[in-house]
């Protein structure tokens, strides 16, 4: 048991548990709940405090929109204005008066198609002073509109987009429609027809504008020290005048609201009053809907002040209030500790000595010689026995020690006379199942061979018999030759197998260089068909002792199993060159590869993975004529990158 757990079961800390339950339990759970509700209700403040800011921020814009249908209502009725009408000197006075207000356009109308395109008359608000009624709205109006209206007005209202984390995504990079406090009022004309004097003041960019709103909503001294207030105007999720900034001298003009907020506010119509994120930081925000005159949701005004001020506030006050408990509960315990530990230090002593005894130290002692008292007593008493429990250990420990010595050396002799009879198993039943199928093997070649026999010898009978007819089936007879020398070369190989002492030819001594050309000259129609490169490093200048047509049935196996591994052309390599005394022939293919678990089996006798184009005996028959030899051959593979095949052969003793 860990130095913790010793500690938790010292009965010292249990008196100490007991004493301080109260203080260590019930205060810590006292004191986070009303923390937790302290910190509930200051974000309910919080959230109280951003909706006021957001009501004083609504009925300011609602005032400028009040205020901007009144003042235009005056200018309609004024008698100036009927003035410079009766004399037609309206234009001069209407572009005075738009000058005068700071609007940015000032038109008189009668619901007609403007000489911009497009028809003032559609608006609701034209639509009500044409009907006599005032009436001020926030209406969105598209670039060509805001060109036909003033010269450049579409221009001032574009706002780059800036990407933004956790926006609805969009392929727009800028965002050209302008937002406008859109005011009509009705003007009585000298014929007694009616008009509408119509204004507008655009909003994207309008910095005095929104700073406006935040001087008024967020004063001085109106926030913490640290906290800063902001406002935004969104045109749909576009940030096209705000005081949030992007950089310290930057304002976060084409920055974007999150998707969740755009939800809230744009899609479902409400409010929303909450933390989030800001740009680049989070505030205590709050959001609703603009709509316009048409009661469409277009846009969004915000105001907010940055969270991390309160927080640290609200993380200070739980700390202090954390440290002085700590401070209370520290200085406490030292003065239980000692107290409870002058009664129990016996006690405690022997519960440690029989935990150690128990991890195995059994030399472990309590020490408690000159106590007095019942607890000290059977403190003396319990050495005694761990005395005696110690020498009889250390007995049972000698015999057990001699007898595991005993039991490994049998075990030893045991797993050496297993292993030695595996291997003899092993090589026994190999044998058994070479032999039998060398003699199947035999048995079957020599039967299939006296049918090929007859098969040939009668079709040259049926070639005699035709004549001239024979090109009739020219093609089938040249089909059947070829499966008849197909077969033969599958009973050659067969025999091969079975009997490889009959089929081995004298061993001469040869250059596996000049052996690897001619056999890329055997090959040269698959390799060409196949549309391969072949790359060569013939440097090799030693002999080696072996029979040439096995080393070039070796190589030439090898060349056509990596043809047929590259169906789509590659790269084929063959290599012959000298390493440690030794001949080593490498080829290399760029084709599919072999997987690991058909890897191990690739030598063993009929494995073949071509299905019923092979005889799974190319590689087993290679194996054996270049092992008979005293050579190896192995191979490596990584799928979809291709194979590597090595034979290595011994020089020659006799160069």
């Amino acid at each position: 048991m860990s130095g913790l757990g010793r500690l938790f079961r010292s009965v010292r800390v249990r008196l100490l548990v007991i004493a301080l339950l109260p203080m260590l339990v019930l205060f810590p759970v006292i004191l986070g709940g009303a923390m937790l509700r302290w910190s509930g209700k200051m974000d309910n403040l919080l959230i109280v405090k951003v909706n006021s800011d957001l009501t004083i921020a609504d009925q300011y814009l609602q005032h400028l929109l009040e205020n901007s249908g009144e003042r235009l209502d005056a200018v309609a009725h004024s008698v100036a204005f009927q003035t410079a009408l009766s004399s037609g000197e309206q234009d001069d006075f209407i572009a005075e008066q738009q000058k005068r207000l700071g609007l940015d356009f000032l038109y008189l109308s009668d619901g007609g198609r403007t000489p911009g395109g497009f028809v003032p008359g559609d608006w609701p608000v034209v639509q009500d002073a044409l009907a006599g009624e005032p009436h001020s709205a926030i209406d969105i109006f598209l670039p060509d509109q805001l060109d036909a209206l003033s010269q450049g007005l579409s221009e001032r209202a574009t706002v780059r987009l800036v990407p933004t984390r956790a926006a609805v995504p969009t392929d727009r990079s800028t965002e050209d429609r302008g937002m406008v406090i859109h005011s009509a009022a009705p003007v009585i004309m000298p014929d007694g027809s009616r008009r509408a004097l119509v204004g507008g003041l655009l909003l994207n960019r309008n910095l005095d504008f929104i700073d406006t709103i935040n001087a008024l909503v967020y004063r001085e001294r109106s926030l913490p020290q640290g906290s800063q207030g902001t406002a935004t105007l969104f045109l749909d999720d576009v940030r096209i005048s705000t005081n949030v900034r992007l950089f310290e001298n930057l304002r976060a003009l084409g920055t974007r609201v999150s998707a969740e907020v755009r939800q809230q506010v744009l899609g479902e119509g409400a409010t929303w009053l909450d933390s989030a994120f800001v740009v680049n930081d989070w505030y205590i925000s709050a959001y609703q809907p603009i709509i316009d005159s048409k009661g469409q949701k277009v846009g969004m005004l915000y105001v907010g002040f940055l969270e991390a001020p309160f927080q640290r506030q609200k993380t200070n006050t739980i700390v202090v209030l954390t440290l002085v408990f700590l401070l209370v509960a520290g200085l406490s315990v030292p003065i239980f500790l000692r107290w409870a530990g002058r009664i129990f230090l016996p006690l405690e002593r022997m519960t440690q000595t029989i935990t150690r005894v128990e991890e195995g130290d059994l030399n472990a002692r309590n020490g408690l010689s000159d106590g007095s008292g019942e607890i000290a007593q059977v403190a003396q008493h319990l050495d005694g026995l761990l005395d005696a429990v110690q020498e009889r250990d250390r007995q049972l420990r000698g015999w057990g020690e001699s007898l595991e010595q005993k039991v490994e050396e049998r075990t030893r002799d045991l797993q050496e006379a297993n292993t030695k009879l595996e291997r003899a198993t092993e090589r026994l039943i190999m044998s058994e199942k070479l032999a039998a199928v060398g003699e199947i093997t035999a048995g079957v070649a020599h039967e299939i061979n006296n049918p090929i026999a007859v098969i040939q010898g009668n079709l040259d009978v049926a070639r005699d018999l035709l004549g001239e007819d024979v090109r009739k089936v020219e093609t089938e007879f040249r089909l059947i030759d070829d499966q008849v020398y197909r077969v033969g070369v599958i009973v050659s190989k067969l025999l091969q197998f079975a009997r490889p002492a009959e089929y081995s030819g004298a061993a001469n001594v040869i250059l596996p260089s000049e052996v690897a050309r001619d056999c890329l000259v055997l090959t040269r129609r698959q390799i060409e068909n196949a549309q391969i490169e072949v790359r060569t490093d013939f440097s090799s200048l030693c002999p080696v002792l072996m029979e040439r047509t096995e080393l070039q049935q070796v190589i030439v196996n090898l060349l056509l199993n990596a043809v047929h591994a590259m169906p789509e052309g590659g790269i084929l390599t063959l290599s012959v060159v000298d390493e440690d005394e030794q001949v080593v022939i490498r080829v290399e293919d760029t084709g599919t590869g072999i997987p690991a678990d058909t890897l191990k089996r690739i030598f063993d006798p009929f494995f073949t993975t071509k299905l019923a184009q092979g005889t799974g005996l190319g590689l087993s028959i290679s194996q054996q004529l270049v092992s008979r030899i005293g050579g190896r051959i192995s191979a490596s593979s990584s799928p979809g990158e291709g194979s590597c095949f090595e034979i290595v052969l011994p020089i020659a003793s006799d160069q």
